[in-house]
């Protein structure tokens, strides 16, 4: 949630960050309106019920005619002050829900613009060039399915479309990834969590999933409960209401779950093969960190993918993404996307995001200063693994033979294995 008296100090920042977005900044001004009339009819209310108490305590002393009258106008008082009181509640719950639409106030340098305005950083390795070493490309599911990797067919059998079996040496393919994660993670100083996939609305709200992403979340109506797409929602809702002690530096963390989303909106997209599927596991890295820490975290969570993306060899780039594509909860966000040779395109294997004290403010996480006071802290997140990595490892390292070489750095994940060959 945004800062309302960062709003009321200057609206026109929320305003150009919500016209970066290609968002209502109207919006700015309706929250305004709203806060507004909510703390006059706050002060209206406060002063009427001082009237009453003082009114009160001359019945006290009343007697006769003078005590009926001094009844009479208390009565009437007391229902002025209950409809004020009722006005000032309203107001507070609309200038709320108003202010719960407005995303996060984006950063100082956020490109501006929609999903193709992002900024490229840098780009990592060089994409092989297949044709001058006779390798005939094929796609991850091809690649998977002569190595009984991947099976699509029995995963739309048995669930539907956009699910699949990872089998044998895809079943261990991602273990390797996922461990490796884990083990970077842990070698950074971050703590290991496998985390629950159900959570209340209160934490899938308070994260900013919920919303105008509503659409991508599966609800278990029964139970009023959400299947997490990330991670990151329990993980943010793990410290909810508490007070942290960061002078040691940033509570750091790495979740370990299975993810569902129901990529409502994406018909058509990403159809073939474990691209853009409703159900996938991945390693998720969560940092609670005071406010002026936060950007050098957020570079920091983006080295530790990088590293990751090294050690699996594959080509890549790093964006800056554009404001309009940004999510609800982030102030910024990087991608890394790995070279995907079948489609001749980048592809998005992770990314980090700075919320700022955005979720932190919906969810009541503070931290104690030096002077004894606390403030709402800042959060971050970023993927150091997920399913979708073996799509860009079978196709970068694929060979003319349809073997595949498993790069140097998960071989100790794989008993040793140098080389994936296909079943007969």
């Amino acid at each position: 949630m945004i800062d309302l008296r960062a709003l009321r100090d200057d609206p026109e920042t929320f305003r150009a960050s919500q016209r970066a977005r290609g968002a209502d900044e109207h919006l700015v001004d309706t929250v305004l309106d709203l806060d507004a009339r909510r703390r006059e009819a706050l002060a209206a209310f406060e002063a009427k019920r001082a009237e009453q108490k003082s009114l009160g305590r001359l019945v006290a002393q009343a007697q006769g005619e003078e005590k009926t009258e001094l009844l009479a106008r208390t009565k009437a008082l007391a229902a002025e002050v209950k409809a004020l009181e009722a006005e000032a509640s309203e107001l507070a719950q609309r200038a709320e829900a108003a202010a719960f639409e407005i995303p996060n106030l984006v950063l100082d340098g956020v490109p501006a613009g929609g999903e193709d305005d992002y900024a490229v950083l840098r780009h990592v390795g060089t994409p092989r060039d297949f044709a001058a070493e006779g390798v005939e490309v094929r796609d991850h599911l091809a690649i998977g399915e002569a190595l009984r990797a991947i099976d699509t067919e029995r995963g739309a059998k048995v669930s539907g479309s956009r699910f699949y079996f990872l089998t044998g040496i895809g079943a261990r393919l991602e273990l390797a990834l996922l461990n490796a994660a884990m083990d970077k993670a842990v070698a950074a100083g971050l703590t290991p969590m496998i985390t629950p996939t159900l959570v209340k609305p209160e934490a899938m709200a308070g994260t900013g999933f919920l919303g105008e992403h509503a659409a991508e979340v599966y609800h278990l109506p029964q139970d009023d409960l959400y299947l997490v797409g990330t991670s990151e929602v329990a993980l943010a809702g793990y410290h909810a209401g508490e007070i942290l002690d960061l002078s040691d530096g940033p509570l750091r963390y790495a979740g370990w779950s299975a993810c569902y989303r129901r990529e409502a909106g994406s018909h058509g997209r990403d159809t073939r093969g474990i691209i853009r599927v409703h159900q996938f596991h991945k390693v998720e890295m969560f940092v609670y960190a005071r406010p002026e820490d936060a950007e050098a975290e957020h570079e920091r969570i983006l080295a530790f993918e990088e590293e990751m993306l090294d050690l699996v060899e594959l080509p890549y780039r790093v964006i800056d993404t554009a404001a309009g594509d940004l999510g609800t909860s982030a102030a910024r966000k990087f991608d890394c996307e790995a070279w995907l040779p079948s489609q001749e395109r980048w592809l998005e294997l992770t990314s980090t995001s700075n919320c700022t004290t955005f979720q932190a403010r919906r969810l009541g996480v503070r931290e104690r200063t030096e002077d004894g006071s606390t403030r709402i802290v800042a959060t971050l997140n970023g993927t150091l693994a997920t399913t979708r990595w073996i799509v860009a490892l079978l196709e970068n390292h694929q060979q003319a033979d349809g073997s595949v070489r498993v790069p140097e750095g998960l071989r100790p994940y794989l008993g040793g294995l140098e080389v994936l060959t296909p079943v007969a």
